[in-house]
């Protein structure tokens, strides 16, 4: 199984360095609903974590809550409750979204409120090795002080500073050192530290939690590519400063932005989905196989067109799962092919797209087989245990109400193409499929009867 690593920039064999494989992915920051941005991460991330277990790895996943925040406290101003109040509705509705679409929980969700001892410790850890150093109730990590700070994305101080936006700060030594505490303003929640009263810094946290939960040396730390830098960049930093031991993490695995037509999902463009409102018009299985069509390393896109075409393609997994085995018969289909087909994609960097079209061969050639009376029983067998142990696939159908004038007009136009395929007028029953299909509507045949549903 090869996998690829930000920081090597190469596609490298993966072993674990013990007998359970440690993941951290950086999490939510929850001031507002999830969007499916959000989605298209954790699902790649869920894929992996499925995928390591189906190949006999035990794995222990930790994914953290970023609870404190300069966004999270200006909303909980705006709507004038407390962070820790506005925080836990957000988090709650995450984990409902999540279950939603079927992405198996984390082993640990820690909070960064939570862990403030052990953020204490490293700050003052880094202080004493002489890699931080305490400024006007502010604390800041010194990056001229490790040689190496850069080398995740790739870039010298220099190049970093002259590409990046820097806070002005009199009060560091150099621009690029980023605050690991933060001195106490009017009206934030603080803690009490060795350098007064104030909160965390955005980076720190996450590497007190990887510690803390997973040691000082983890398998696969994962994470959008938009948190390459500064966020991780200043991660490794900390992390192998205060430890001495590197590398931190030996993958770091990061996936691609969604895109909304040519243009990235973001709040400043205003083209944001929420998972919520994703679901509310699309099954968890439509919403997966559109992040799972593309590699994770590239960007996936969001569209209404991909997506019903996606429901429409769900159906050929239900008709071939639920056709009949004819189990016995003297032609069988060799499921074994099918199997290693999906192994060897996705041991090659999870390369869900290709895996995915081994999926959709077999669908194929079990409805074709199936309908010639092979026994195609083990082959049911394996793409249901494929689809759901590896992708998390549910093949459940998605229920549609529609109104009482639009059913009874779908079930006519549905009798009359019944009634015109009994009587071997097949181009007209086509036309009258062609007129459903234009009301959204999907026909299934089998067992001499016809059923319906709208995508």
């Amino acid at each position: 199984m090869k996998l690829s690593d930000t920081l090597s920039g190469e596609k490298r064999e993966f072993v674990p360095a013990g007998d359970v494989v440690s993941i951290y992915v950086c999490g939510v920051t929850p001031y507002s609903a999830s969007h499916v941005g959000h989605a298209m991460s954790y699902i790649v991330f869920d894929v992996l974590h499925r995928y390591l277990e189906f190949r006999g790895y035990r794995v222990r996943r930790v994914q953290n809550f970023t609870d404190i925040d300069d966004k999270l406290i200006a909303r909980a101003a705006q709507h004038g409750s407390t962070v820790e109040e506005l925080a836990g509705q957000y988090i709650d509705e995450y984990f409902e979204d999540m279950d939603a679409l079927n992405v198996r929980k984390a082993d640990e969700y820690p909070r960064a409120t939570q862990e403030i001892p052990k953020i204490i410790e490293m700050i003052a850890g880094l202080i004493d090795k002489g890699f931080a150093y305490p400024s006007n109730g502010d604390v800041y990590f010194r990056v001229t002080k490790d040689p190496n700070y850069g080398k995740l994305s790739h870039r010298s101080v220099d190049q970093m500073r002259a590409g990046a936006r820097v806070e002005a700060a009199l009060e560091k030594n150099h621009p690029m050192d980023f605050a690991l505490w933060k001195g106490a303003k009017p009206g934030e929640p603080v803690w009490d530290s060795p350098w007064g009263l104030g909160r965390p810094g955005w980076h720190i946290e996450c590497s007190a939690m990887s510690l803390r939960y997973l040691g000082e040396s983890i398998d696969i730390h994962g994470g959008g590519q938009d948190l390459v830098f500064p966020h991780h960049e200043n991660e490794i930093a900390q992390s192998e400063a205060f430890t001495g031991i590197a590398p931190f993490a030996r993958f770091w695995l990061h996936n691609g932005l969604l895109l909304k037509g040519d243009e990235k999902m973001s709040k400043s463009l205003g083209n944001l989905v929420s998972i919520r409102e994703a679901l509310e018009s699309y099954s968890s299985d439509a919403i997966r196989l559109s992040v799972l069509k593309s590699h994770y390393r590239g960007p996936g896109y969001y569209s209404d067109d991909a997506l019903a075409e996606n429901e429409r393609a769900l159906n050929r997994f239900r008709q071939a799962i639920q056709a009949p085995a004819n189990t016995g018969a003297a032609i069988k289909l060799d499921e074994t092919r099918y199997r290693e087909r999906v192994i060897s994609a996705m041991d090659d960097d999870l390369n869900t797209p290709q895996a995915l079209a081994t999926l959709f061969d077999m669908a194929r050639d079990i409805n074709r087989d199936g309908e010639t009376g092979s026994d195609v029983g083990d082959a049911q067998v394996l793409l249901r245990e494929l689809g759901t142990l590896i992708f998390g696939l549910t093949f459940e159908e998605r229920i549609v109400v529609v109104g009482d004038d639009k059913t009874a007009l779908i079930s006519e136009l549905v009798e009359r193409r019944m009634t015109l395929r009994g009587t071997k007028q097949f181009a007209e029953a086509d036309g009258v499929r062609d007129e459903l299909s234009a009301m959204g509507v999907t026909l299934t045949d089998a067992g001499g009867t016809t059923t319906w549903r709208i995508d």
